[in-house]
């Protein structure tokens, strides 16, 4: 597995002719990947809303005016009644997202262990993304039966302090170290279509692709503009970007998981299976993606029936973790106060959002 791509490498992947870039990504996924299999999660917004950063494409920060309604943490036999909608359906993970900026110990992580050891339970795979994690935070969340963490570089780091000036790009990787000091997959990727260059896709890519092990998934998330935020303006990328991007997730990372992600209801199904062709082998089903639009998991279910694709099944790629039970971990919570970054720069186009939203 090759862990040292640098930039140009990637690039001159990502610029073949479209024809040869097609097949050497297929050839690469039918290697280390059945073809007619996807991945199938449900993400569900467990606490919407009123997050203190400024991430430009968001609509749950509160500084910017959307229509996003806030919601408090759920309860744990809510989520456990949407796990079971969710398996029902065909989904094998359920992703657990907070609008949170960091994990804090206290009573609402304790909720959000309690809900990951009732959907481990369900024999279902179960991910968070619930913003940056300290090491014990981390090992906390392994022992209730996490299966993967989701935690998104979302750009190059040279674009990033385009996108978000309440934490710096070392904080994501510093979450994702946190991470592989368990037994906890790695969920991490990014969007692309927020203004930013093709090497700085590449240079997204670069930042995964070394990691070392690299991530077990990666979403690759095409924009949703949304009214009020500071990207709201933005046109949507073409689907010919999306399988460039899909296929050289492919090629450069081959034994990862790629997860065709937000963007999809602005896609044909013939450009799904463009992108499934290219080397995506997972998708998020249900009508929202946290607070965006997504294609109802009927419409999917009848394309994969189209495509002959099957749903794969949980703990296919890694055995089931254990669930410890809260008076048994060995991982108590330490009241930590970690100092994330707050770089201090600013973003025109987010101080405008922000100026907007005030008036």
């Amino acid at each position: 597995m090759k862990h040292d791509w640098t930039r140009e490498e990637i690039l001159d992947i990502y610029n073949k002719p479209l024809m040869e870039l097609l097949y050497e990504a297929a050839t690469v996924h039918r290697e280390y990947h059945d073809p007619n299999t996807v991945q199938v999660s449900t993400l569900l917004s467990i606490k919407t809303g009123g997050c203190p950063e400024d991430c430009g494409y968001c609509p749950q920060a509160a500084r910017y005016h959307t229509d996003i309604e806030g919601n408090d943490l759920m309860g744990v036999q809510q989520v456990k009644a949407q796990a079971l909608r969710a398996k029902a359906s065909g989904s094998s993970r359920v992703c657990m997202g907070a609008a949170w900026r960091n994990v804090k110990d206290g009573q609402e992580f304790d909720q959000v262990l309690e809900m990951v050891r009732t959907i481990n339970k369900l024999d279902m795979e179960v991910c968070c993304t619930l913003g940056m994690i300290t090491e014990n935070q981390a090992q906390r969340l392994a022992e209730a039966g996490l299966y993967a963490y989701n935690h998104n570089l979302d750009t190059s780091e040279d674009y990033y302090k385009d996108v978000i000036s309440t934490r710096a790009f070392q904080d994501r990787l510093d979450t994702i170290g946190n991470v592989r000091k368990t037994n906890v997959t790695v969920c991490s990727g990014g969007i692309i279509g927020m203004g930013e260059k093709v090497e700085d896709r590449a240079g997204m890519l670069v930042a995964l692709a070394t990691l070392d092990p690299q991530p077990e998934s990666v979403p690759i998330n095409a924009l949703v503009a949304v009214e009020g935020t500071p990207m709201e303006d933005i046109e949507p990328i073409s689907i010919w970007e999306m399988v460039r991007m899909v296929a050289t997730t492919r090629i450069v990372m081959p034994q990862t998981q790629v997860r065709l992600s937000a963007g999809r209801t602005q896609m044909s199904r013939e450009g799904q299976a463009m992108c499934f062709f290219a080397g995506a082998n997972s998708i998020f089903a249900g009508d929202k993606l946290l607070t965006t639009p997504n294609p109802d998991v009927n419409e999917d279910m009848e394309m994969f029936k189209m495509l002959g694709l099957n749903p794969q099944a949980p703990f296919v790629k890694k055995s089931q973790p254990e669930t410890v039970e809260a008076a048994e971990s060995k991982h108590l919570p330490k009241g930590e106060k970690p100092k994330w970054s707050r770089p201090g720069h600013t973003i025109p186009r987010n101080e405008e959002a922000k100026a907007k939203a005030k008036a």
